[in-house]
């Protein structure tokens, strides 16, 4: 009995970062898509998307590494794109700072400081103990 190696072929994709938020979900919820490239010719690059045939420039594809889908108006790319990451939030040091940037005595303003502490404030409150 012998046992034929465990070999998967990946498949060519051209790729979509697809954002679930369509549907009012959580913001940012991104994920790639891959739609299987199922012939290539000297001028387009044939796909399929989910049953429904595609094609697109072969050319400007491979020169700007994405183009836009006419029909579908979607981006897609040669090579996954990357995912968008969330912007991180200030730490305690820089609201820290922000606060004192913002007091009267430095140039700020009345509102300006009232607003820098409560975010100041909030974020600690958030912050678990050491």
């Amino acid at each position: 009995m012998t046992q034929q190696p465990d070999t998967q072929v990946q498949a060519e994709c051209l790729y979509e970062l697809w954002d679930a938020n369509w549907d009012d979900g959580p913001l940012g919820n991104y994920q790639v898509l891959c739609w299987e490239i199922t012939k290539k010719t000297p001028k387009r690059i044939y796909f399929d998307r989910n049953g429904h045939p595609g094609f697109v420039d072969r050319q400007r594809i491979e020169a700007d590494g994405e183009i836009r889908h006419g029909y579908t108006r979607r981006l897609l790319h040669l090579k996954p794109p990357e995912i968008p990451g969330r912007p991180k939030p200030p730490s305690l040091p820089e609201l820290k700072q922000a606060m004192a940037d913002a007091h009267p005595d430095r140039g700020g303003t009345d509102a300006a400081f009232i607003a820098a502490r409560a975010r100041y404030e909030q974020a600690r409150a958030a912050t678990p103990a050491p």
